[in-house]
C-alpha cells in the first residue's frame, strides 16, 4: 500500500509517500480500504514533535472514511494512534461507524471527527439550552463551522461567530450566525456583551486560548460557561501569546461563571455515546441542518502542502486527503 510516512519530526517536508506493507488486523480490528483521510491540527503538532511523542517511522491521520473489507460496508473510523494517511488501515471495530447511504464520504469525514467534537463541546460539556447566547471562536474552522450550525439547530440565540479575516467572517455569516466578530478588533469581552444585548454570552466555545480566552471570560453572562476544546501554539495576530490559560476559583466565584474542557477521546471510548451522537449528526445532515464545508481535497503527495495551508490559517472547514491519488 501507499502511505505518507514520517521518519523524523520536523516541517511538512518530512512527510514522504512510500510503499509499506499492509497492517495486520488484531483482535477486534478490521481492515478498511481508505478513500479519504482527514487532516487535523493535531497532525501538525505531532509532526513538529510538539504533542504526544511518536514511535518513528509513523503515519499520521486520526480519521478516515472507507470500506471495511470483511463486509464491504462504508465506515467512518477514528484512529486514536494515527495511521490514516494510508490506503489501508487496521481499524478498531468499536471505533468504526457504519455510514448511511445519504451521507457522502466527504461529509462523513467532516461530521465524524469535527462534528462529534462540536456536539460534545456544546451539548455535553457546555450543556447548551435553547435560547442561550453562544459564541464560537475560530468559527470558520473544521470544528467551528459545525458548532455554529449545531448551535442554531439546537435553538441558541444569538449565535455569534469569531473569525480572523473578512473572507472567513463572510463564510460564518453564510452559515447563519446572527453576529460575526473580529476577535482582534477592540476588546473582545465588550464585543461579546454588545452582541448579546449587553448581558454577555451563556456559552463560549474556545479553541484558541491565550488572550482571546481571557477576554471571552470577561464577556460571559452570570452562570456563563467557557468550554475549551484546545488551544493554538504561538502568537495571535495582535502578538499576544496563545496557549492554555490559568483561571482562579476566586475569579469564577466572583462572577458566577464556569470553565470546562472537552476531549474527543472520551466520546470515542464510549461506543454507545459515539454512535448516538453520530446518528444525530447524520440525521441533521439528512434534514439539511448540518453541512460539513470541504475546504480542499489533496493528493497523497500533497499532504505536506495541506499542512502548510492549515498552519497559515488560510483553510476554512475540513481538509481531506485522497489517499488513492498522487497527483
Amino acid at each position: 500500500m501507499r502511505a505518507a510516512v514520517m521518519r523524523r519530526v520536523g516541517g511538512p517536508d518530512v512527510l514522504v509517500v512510500e510503499d509499506l506493507p499492509e497492517p495486520l488486523p488484531g483482535v477486534g480490528q478490521s481492515l478498511v480500504d481508505v478513500t479519504l483521510a482527514g487532516v487535523n491540527f493535531d497532525d501538525l503538532e505531532r509532526r513538529n514533535g510538539d504533542h504526544q511523542p511518536l514511535s518513528l517511522p509513523a503515519v499520521l491521520g486520526v480519521d478516515v472514511v472507507g470500506r471495511r473489507r470483511r463486509d464491504g460496508r462504508r465506515v467512518a473510523v477514528l484512529l486514536r494512534d494515527g495511521g490514516g494517511y494510508a490506503q489501508v488501515v487496521a481499524a478498531e471495530d468499536r471505533h468504526s461507524i457504519d455510514l448511511p447511504d445519504h451521507v457522502e464520504d466527504d461529509q462523513a469525514s467532516g461530521l465524524t471527527e469535527q462534528g462529534c467534537t462540536a456536539y460534545g463541546a456544546l451539548m455535553l460539556a457546555g450543556r447548551l439550552r435553547p435560547g442561550e447566547a453562544v459564541a464560537v471562536s475560530a468559527a470558520a474552522g473544521g470544528v467551528g463551522h459545525l458548532a455554529i450550525q449545531l448551535a442554531l439547530a439546537y435553538g441558541a440565540n444569538p449565535v455569534i461567530g469569531l473569525a480572523s479575516t473578512a473572507a472567513k467572517r463572510e463564510l460564518v455569516t453564510e452559515l447563519g450566525a446572527h453576529r460575526v466578530l473580529d476577535p482582534a478588533h477592540g476588546d473582545l469581552g465588550e464585543q461579546l456583551r454588545e452582541a448579546s444585548g449587553g448581558r454577555g454570552v451563556d456559552l463560549f466555545i474556545d479553541s484558541v486560548g491565550g488572550a482571546a480566552a481571557r477576554s471571552a471570560l470577561d464577556g460571559l453572562a452570570p452562570f456563563g460557561r467557557l468550554v475549551s476544546i484546545g488551544w493554538r501554539a504561538g502568537d495571535d495576530r495582535s502578538g499576544d501569546r496563545c496557549g492554555p490559560i490559568q483561571v482562579s476559583t476566586e475569579a469564577l466565584t466572583d462572577r458566577s461563571i464556569g470553565c470546562a474542557g472537552f476531549w474527543m477521546r472520551h466520546v470515542v471510548e464510549d461506543r454507545q455515546l459515539l454512535c448516538r451522537i453520530a446518528d444525530e449528526l447524520f440525521d441533521l445532515s439528512k434534514r439539511g441542518q448540518l453541512v460539513a464545508r470541504i475546504d480542499r481535497i489533496v493528493a497523497l503527495t500533497e499532504v505536506g502542502q495541506a499542512h502548510v495551508a492549515m498552519a497559515a490559517r488560510v483553510t476554512a472547514g475540513k481538509v481531506l486527503v485522497d489517499v488513492n491519488r498522487e497527483r
